[in-house]
């Protein structure tokens, strides 16, 4: 998983893994970037989202002059967003499937104590979207998600910062990963089963030319 969200120790947990493939073909799912579940995640919906971010640096810095600078460092950012919307779906599933429920005042709690530790809404939508990019409009969604990790550990009966709780959670997502079948478009690469990780494909004939790909970053 991309490096993105947040100061909790579970993030990270969230945030790192590599591939074992299922694969999809843009013939069964046109115009999906994946199918997740039976429901599309459409490539609409995933430029929209990387527009949301880009949109959000340009904001962040135009005072700075720095917004090609933020670019390029988040140069891989529609795979990496798309990586989270899957992920975030999967999660959810696995939370589900556990019993797991979060409240709208669990999360409002949580961010009013991120905001304090930041000092401030915002000092924390600034740090995380340099981060995470997780642009403003989407922190409330990502603290719900970050609660379902929590609290699946919980459901799970295991200590997030060992081996063996590591070892339960990817466990929980990766059976949700199945559960889900989810197919990649080939163009953002695969999907890894076994830890609920995008992977790129190594499909030679797929090309993207420069442009195209500068377009996707």
């Amino acid at each position: 998983m991309h490096r993105r969200r947040t100061a909790l120790a579970v993030s990270a947990a969230l945030l790192a893994a590599a591939p074992l493939l299922t694969a999809c073909g843009n013939d069964a799912h046109p115009g999906a970037a994946a199918v997740v579940g039976g429901d599309r995640i459409t490539v609409a919906q995933l430029q929209s989202r990387v527009g949301e971010v880009r949109a959000a640096q340009q904001s962040a810095t135009a005072k700075s002059g720095q917004y090609e600078q933020a670019v390029e460092k988040t140069g891989s950012l529609t795979r990496d967003t798309l990586q989270s919307m899957v992920l975030d779906k999967v999660l959810h599933r696995a939370a589900t499937d556990a019993g797991v429920t979060v409240s709208r005042k669990e999360f409002q709690d949580l961010r009013a104590k991120l905001e304090t530790q930041a000092g401030g809404a915002k000092a924390l939508e600034m740090g995380w979207l340099q981060q995470y990019s997780i642009p403003p409009s989407r922190i409330d969604d990502s603290l719900r998600t970050e609660i379902e990790a929590q609290k699946l550990y919980e459901k799970l009966g295991v200590d997030p910062s060992s081996d063996e709780g590591q070892a339960a959670f990817w466990s929980a997502l990766s059976k949700a990963s199945k559960a889900l079948k989810i197919d990649v478009n080939p163009r953002y690469g695969k999907w890894d089963v076994t830890k609920s990780q995008r992977a790129d494909a190594t499909t030679p004939w797929i090309r993207e030319d420069s442009a195209a790909a500068r377009k996707q970053a």
